[in-house]
């Protein structure tokens, strides 16, 4: 009788493996390919010897094995550790293994192969599935052991630890410095400025009379472009001796505390140690500056000047080509005019056109959102001629000219209007954050007494309190803005009247120069009449004469 397979008893049989995971990969010789990554964190004397040591000791640890061949050594010196993707050795090792030229790495330790934990798993679950190992001298550790996985889990999350605790004792002895007023500063991209034999900045005396012609030519309306063009037009070497200049070169020349002697710190910060991301500084930590750090090369008035006509210009321009209906536009000021007429109607600035009639040109000032959208958001705005537009203005300028004595007097009677001196009674900036203090220790106070006690009784104190932080902080907010408002105004007025003391006692011809220094703003009121607003805070309406 045969037997069944209900009555046949059930064996297993293990047939043990001959071969190791990382053994099934070798060369035609029947040798493993191995590979060794060395990494050194700095690039100091003593680390770069010691990354030269691993190399030599990794060569000779693979030579002395007989079942061994040599693939290569990889090796990064002084790069970071905590991304993988900074370091070109090793990603040019990562793409060997990818090609099946290796089939074992060793590497000191699991810091020397990663300091960021999600780094480390990935990449030995993705030579683990290729059949490479990664030994671990240090811990001892393979990793096509079954059990390997949690253990470099938590010595990867020891290793991340590590990188930042190092980084956060980085950034905290950065900080103290910046608190102690010691400045960094980096020259490769600081124009006019080079390190002294003390140390601190050196000005470079030719390279300052261009920076110094860089204010004064954007004070008196240049744009950046013009400033670029006229740069490269004078064959006038960049910061890093190269011939061409960018806009961005010329606004950083523009808004960089530094030529006036001040270093500003930590403008941006990285955001942590493993993405490395650097962010702009908008608020989110704190700022260092340091006043009277070296030799000025502008003075503080021309500077804050500077800054307000930057904010001014950037005010005025839009996001898109084509201007918004509530109108502002990114047209380029080649123009003294281009920024400073307004439409009456709507807002909009207007726009300098050409038309052409029976062949001849004619130039004309036209309302942008009328332009570009027809009568949909402004339907009366007039085309101005030119020459009867700027005629009008001289007028004007011409008038005040006349009586030049009143007129500097009238600036200087405004800007001490700016520049007011607090009301009696009324409270300061420094008298609002004296009160804010005292409340918030009142406030930490009643939350310590609170803790002890019924919390509930203490809800109408917490409440006022916090009322009169929130109106505390509003006052402060609008003490602020004006504030920066006086300063603009004091900006403009100080630069009219500079102005006005150097020109003569009329303009007879059309100067973008003087222009583009006295007049804040001209309103087309209608296709007979003008608001012409200078500088100085004078306003007049003027008629177009045809």
């Amino acid at each position: 009788m045969e037997a069944t397979a209900a009555t046949l008893e059930r064996r297993v049989r293990v047939i043990p493996a001959t071969r190791k995971p990382e053994e099934l990969h070798r060369d035609h010789d029947g040798k493993m390919r191995v590979a060794a990554y060395c990494r050194v964190s700095t690039d100091s004397e003593e680390q770069l010897n010691s990354y030269e040591a691993q190399k030599n000791y990794y060569t000779d640890k693979i030579m002395e094995n007989k079942s061994w061949t040599r693939a290569d050594i990889f090796a990064d010196e002084g790069i970071t550790g905590t991304s993988a993707k900074k370091r070109a050795d090793f990603m040019r090792m990562m793409k060997w293994c990818k090609q099946g030229k290796i089939d074992l790495i060793l590497t000191k330790s699991v810091s020397r192969f990663a300091r960021n934990t999600v780094d480390c798993l990935n990449y030995i679950r993705m030579l683990k599935a290729q059949g490479i190992a990664v030994y671990f001298e240090k811990e001892n550790i393979n990793s096509m052991d079954e059990s390997t996985e949690l253990m470099l889990t938590m010595m990867g999350a020891f290793a991340q630890a590590e990188s930042e605790s190092i980084s956060g004792n980085i950034q905290a002895g950065k900080r103290y410095a910046m608190q102690r007023g010691e400045a960094t500063i980096h020259y490769h991209n600081l124009y006019a400025y080079e390190k002294g034999p003390d140390g601190n900045p050196r000005i470079i005396p030719e390279q300052a009379e261009i920076v110094r012609d860089i204010y004064q030519k954007y004070l008196h309306g240049d744009s950046l472009n013009m400033i670029r063009k006229d740069l490269e037009e004078r064959h006038i070497p960049n910061a890093r001796g190269g011939a061409t200049w960018t806009h961005s070169a010329v606004r950083g020349i523009l808004s960089n505390e530094k030529y006036t002697g001040d270093v500003l710190m930590q403008k941006t910060f990285r955001q942590d140690c493993i993405s490395r991301k650097t962010i702009r500084n908008t608020g989110q930590r704190a700022m260092y500056l340091v006043q009277n750090n070296h030799e000025a090369i502008i003075d503080r008035k021309t500077y804050d000047a500077v800054q307000t006509e930057l904010a001014r210009r950037n005010a005025l321009k839009g996001n898109t080509q084509k201007s918004t209906p509530s109108g502002r536009s990114c047209y380029t000021p080649k123009y003294a005019l281009s920024d400073r007429v307004i439409c009456g109607e709507c807002g909009t600035l207007y726009r300098r056109c050409t038309w052409v009639n029976r062949g001849k040109k004619h130039i004309v000032w036209r309302c942008i959102s009328r332009f570009d959208y027809g009568k949909k958001y402004c339907h009366d705005s007039p085309a101005v001629d030119e020459q009867q537009l700027q005629q009008a203005i001289l007028r004007v300028i011409n008038g005040v000219m006349s009586e030049k004595p009143a007129l500097v007097r009238r600036v200087t009677e405004n800007l001490q209007v700016v520049i007011r001196p607090s009301r009696s009674g009324e409270l300061t900036i420094a008298d609002i954050d004296h009160q804010l203090e005292t409340l918030a220790q009142e406030f930490d106070a009643t939350f310590a007494t609170a803790a002890t006690g019924n919390a509930a009784d203490y809800s109408e104190r917490f409440k006022t309190i916090l009322t009169q932080q929130t109106e505390l902080k509003a006052k402060r907010a609008e003490l602020e803005q004006q504030q920066a408002e006086d300063a603009e105004l004091t900006s403009h007025m100080e630069l009219a009247a500079d102005t006005l003391e150097q020109a003569g006692t009329a303009i007879i011809e059309w100067d973008e120069h003087y222009i583009r220094a006295l007049v804040e703003s001209v309103r087309i009121l209608s296709k007979d009449e003008i608001l012409v607003r200078l500088k100085s805070g004078i306003e007049k309406i003027e008629r177009l004469q045809k």
